[in-house]
C-alpha cells in the first residue's frame, strides 16, 4: 500500500513539472504578406524583468498558406533573400538589428518591463512582396522549484533527476523543432529558385523561338521580293 502510495505521488510530481514546463512559456506564431517598401511591427508585453525573449522568422514568396523570440532568421525567397529587421525595448533602445539578413539566431533577456516591438522592413524591394513567417516565445528564466528555501526542504533525488531530465528533453526538442523549420525553410528557398529558373528558360526559350520564326518569316519575304519580276521588266 505505501509502495503505491509512494508511485502516485511521484506521478502526480511529474505532472506537476510537465505542467509548470508547459506554463512556463507563451509563443505567439503569424504570418504576414508584407508590401513593397512597407514598414511593419509587433509587440509583446512583459510584466517583469529577467524573461528570455525567443525571436523566429523566415521570408518567402507571398502564398495563400502559412510557413513559420528564438530567432532563427531564414530567407526563403523573395527578392534577394533578404529582410531588415530591428528589436527595441521599452525605451526605445534597439536590442537587435539587421539589414539583408539571411539567416540567425537569437535570444534575449527583457531587462526592463513593458512592450518589446519587432519590426520589419521591406525597403530593399520595389516591387517584390515577400510573406513573413515568425514567432515570438516569451519564457521565465528561473526553474520551478518544489521546495521553497524558506522551509529549509530539498527536493527529492529521484524528482529532481526527472526535472533535469525533462529539462534537456525540452531543450533537445526545441532544437529539433528549429531544425525542422530550418530544413522546411531552405527547402522553400530552393524550390521557389527552380521555379523562378524554370520560367525565366520558358521565356527565354519563347522568346528565342518567336525570334527564329520572325527570321524565317522575313527571309521569306526578302526572298521573294528578290525574284519577283516587275511588269515591263526584262
Amino acid at each position: 500500500m505505501t509502495h503505491h502510495y509512494l508511485s502516485v505521488a511521484f506521478l502526480a510530481s511529474v505532472l506537476t513539472l510537465l505542467c509548470l514546463l508547459t506554463n512556463g512559456a507563451s509563443a505567439t506564431a503569424l504570418t504576414y504578406n508584407m508590401a513593397a517598401n512597407e514598414h511593419a511591427c509587433f509587440y509583446t508585453f512583459t510584466n517583469t524583468p529577467g524573461k528570455k525573449i525567443g525571436f523566429y522568422f523566415a521570408v518567402g514568396p507571398p502564398l495563400h498558406h502559412p510557413q513559420h523570440l528564438h530567432h532563427l532568421l531564414i530567407v526563403q525567397s523573395g527578392g534577394s533573400f533578404d529582410i531588415d529587421y530591428s528589436v527595441n525595448d521599452p525605451r526605445e533602445k534597439i536590442v537587435l538589428e539587421g539589414k539583408g539578413e539571411r539567416q540567425g539566431d537569437y535570444v534575449f533577456t527583457a531587462n526592463y518591463p513593458g512592450e518589446y516591438s519587432f519590426c520589419f522592413s521591406n525597403d530593399m524591394s520595389t516591387f517584390a512582396e515577400k510573406l513573413v513567417d515568425f514567432e515570438i516565445t516569451l519564457e521565465h528564466e528561473v526553474r520551478p522549484n518544489f521546495a521553497k528555501a524558506s522551509e529549509g526542504l530539498q527536493p527529492p533525488e529521484t524528482l529532481s533527476a526527472m526535472e533535469e531530465s525533462l529539462f534537456r528533453l525540452s531543450g533537445s526538442l526545441t532544437n529539433i523543432a528549429r531544425t525542422q523549420k530550418y530544413f522546411r525553410t531552405r527547402e522553400n528557398r530552393n524550390s521557389s529558385t527552380v521555379i523562378s529558373t524554370e520560367q525565366r528558360i520558358f521565356w527565354f526559350a519563347s522568346l528565342e523561338s518567336t525570334a527564329i520564326i520572325a527570321m524565317a518569316a522575313l527571309q521569306v519575304f526578302v526572298v521573294r521580293n528578290f525574284f519577283n519580276v516587275k511588269k515591263g521588266g526584262v
